[in-house]
């Protein structure tokens, strides 16, 4: 019995797509689209308990979701020009985003420019809305990383052990030389599992330390780049390779050292509490406005308060003066 539990392996799924109709369904797209779902769900919770009207992650998405995808698409079409510039390449497949070959690093850039955007019409501070994102978008990627699975693709190096994933050596990614039985790292397991633990890590550093403006991205940026720093130092797709080391691994650095750079410079410039998810002016009055705020914030919030109703009673002869009160404590 202990010969066969160490003689398991984790086999490849034996489909990839089903036909409905005249359309081809991939189960690749399905795992982005079901992580995006989940990732709208977590993100709108998390956003509305912040104070922001429920629904509002709507008109975010509608900008951050397209821009993601192509920035996805665009970001892996540069960093493997091999794979689509050549003589009599047909540029058309630099499209097929169903064969698979979209870069998360490129649908962060590009979702954080569409969610600037979708924030800046919706009247919600960009940084709140990066908050409430961070775990869902590990809960998105960890979803997305089973269309790998389902893909046959961005598999590790070869390995003995016991949870090895099987790959055809038919598969254009199989290394030469190998014999067919040869198992492989599971890298797209292993990055599920870092992810999901990753929203665990955050949920709870955001709360000891209330992770605001920011901040809760930034962590998400750190945790991510190191787990991404490792799983693509084992994958043996193909890749552009600089002073020695894959792109994507420069990528997960870079995340890395962004993600520092925002957790120690929004530190610096937001000392205080996040008492608004919208931007000044552009607040929601409805019957469930409000932040969220624990036991620890309740008792900050109320000093704060306590403090702008002295300094208004000093200025009371003003009404400029009162105004500005008033207009500083929704800040």
């Amino acid at each position: 019995m202990l010969l066969s539990l160490l003689s398991t392996s984790i086999p490849s799924p034996e489909w990839q797509f089903f036909d409905l109709g005249p359309f081809r369904i991939h189960a690749y797209a399905l795992c982005i689209l079901a992580g995006i779902v989940l990732a709208t769900i977590i993100t709108s919770r998390r956003l509305t308990r912040r104070g922001a009207e429920p629904g509002v992650v709507l008109d975010i998405i509608l900008w951050a979701v397209p821009l993601g995808i192509v920035g996805a698409r665009i970001y892996h079409v540069l960093t493997h020009p091999g794979d689509y510039f050549f003589d009599g390449a047909d540029l058309l497949r630099t499209l097929y985003i169903w064969e698979g070959g979209n870069a998360i690093f490129g649908s962060l850039i590009g979702g954080a420019v569409g969610a600037y955007i979708g924030c800046r019409m919706a009247g919600i501070r960009f940084w709140s809305f990066a908050d409430a994102v961070a775990p869902a978008l590990l809960v998105a990627q960890a979803t997305g990383r089973l269309g790998n699975w389902f893909n046959h693709e961005l598999f590790g190096l070869p390995t003995t052990l016991p949870w090895g994933l099987e790959i055809e050596s038919g598969n254009a990614a199989f290394p030469v030389g190998l014999p067919a039985d040869t198992l492989f790292h599971p890298t797209f397991l292993y990055e599920i599992i870092w992810n999901l633990f990753g929203v665990a890590v955050i949920l709870y550093l955001e709360r000891k330390f209330r992770l605001r403006f920011g901040q809760t991205l930034g962590v998400y940026l750190i945790w991510y780049g190191l787990g991404r720093s490792f799983f693509e130092s084992i994958r043996i797709d193909p890749s552009e390779i600089y002073f020695g080391i894959r792109t994507n691994v420069w990528a997960a650095l870079a995340a890395v050292v962004l993600g520092l750079v925002i957790i120690l410079v929004q530190r610096h410039r937001h000392p205080g509490l996040e008492l608004s998810a919208y931007v000044p002016g552009r607040e929601w009055n409805g019957p469930d406005a409000g932040v969220e705020l624990d036991d620890s914030d309740s008792d900050d919030l109320d000093q704060s308060s306590a403090d702008q109703s002295d300094d208004a009673d000093e200025h009371t002869e003003s009404p400029e003066a009162a105004a500005t009160s008033t207009s500083a404590s929704r800040l």
